[in-house]
């Protein structure tokens, strides 16, 4: 038997997801209308899988780190509309294991709550094809982490950190920065080597987490 607490603020949506969990195999022990909910229900029950739609009114991604900070064992399987890549990337290393769209299928629904409630992660095709269109390996996520020495960046660097978490190439940084492009892929290894990561979606994480920048700029920007 599977413990199960759905998280979204969406009646309909949760109306639909009891009816996909109404096998034995699963019990829904809580439903969740908002991040204080949530919470009082980890205190209160002891849910093997939390199924959550963190883009839904009264909830953030911040409810997942919260949840699991009070119960570690928790495990969440990310439902919403598909996201940004870095967005999906965001809630992953917040702490959702497993992550599907609203519009997949009943039986991969399931699959995501039964695989992660087995301590495996499951993604379904969009949400791997998304991810892997922005250059990031699923598997190495979690080895992107940032350091929590404090990183010594120059005024320089943290100009060009925000120009490249906005999307522009190392030619546009030249163009507008009047260096060469030989300066500005040097100020990028020195950057990366600085913040211990090894791609650009590194670089970009760790400016949204120092919020020199949102996720939604670098994307809109990619896409131009």
């Amino acid at each position: 038997m599977i413990n199960l607490i759905l998280a979204d603020s969406t009646e309909l949506s949760r109306i639909g997801l009891r009816t996909i969990f109404k096998d034995s195999e699963f019990q829904i022990i809580g439903e969740a209308t908002c991040t204080e909910e949530l919470l009082d229900q980890v205190k209160t029950f002891a849910p093997d899988v939390v199924m959550i739609d963190y883009t839904s009114d009264g909830f953030t991604i911040d409810a997942v780190p919260a949840a699991k900070s009070i119960n570690s064992n928790i495990r969440f399987v990310g439902i919403t509309p598909l996201q940004s890549a870095q967005t999906l990337v965001h809630a992953i290393k917040s702490g959702v294991t497993s992550y599907i769209k609203k519009d997949c299928s009943l039986e991969e629904i399931k699959n995501a709550v039964v695989e992660t409630s087995n301590n495996n992660s499951f993604f379904c095709g969009q949400i791997l094809e998304t991810i892997r269109e922005e250059g990031i390996d699923v598997e190495m996520i979690e080895e992107v982490d940032f350091s929590c020495d404090p990183v010594m960046l120059s005024d320089r660097e943290r100009e060009i950190i925000t120009m490249i978490a906005e999307g522009m190439t190392n030619a546009a940084i030249s163009d507008k920065l009047f260096l060469s492009k030989h300066t500005v892929n040097t100020h990028r290894k020195n950057i990366m080597a600085k913040l211990g990561v090894k791609n650009t979606a590194g670089i970009v994480m760790y400016a949204v987490k120092e919020k020199y920048t949102s996720p939604n700029k670098y994307l809109f920007s990619a896409e131009n």
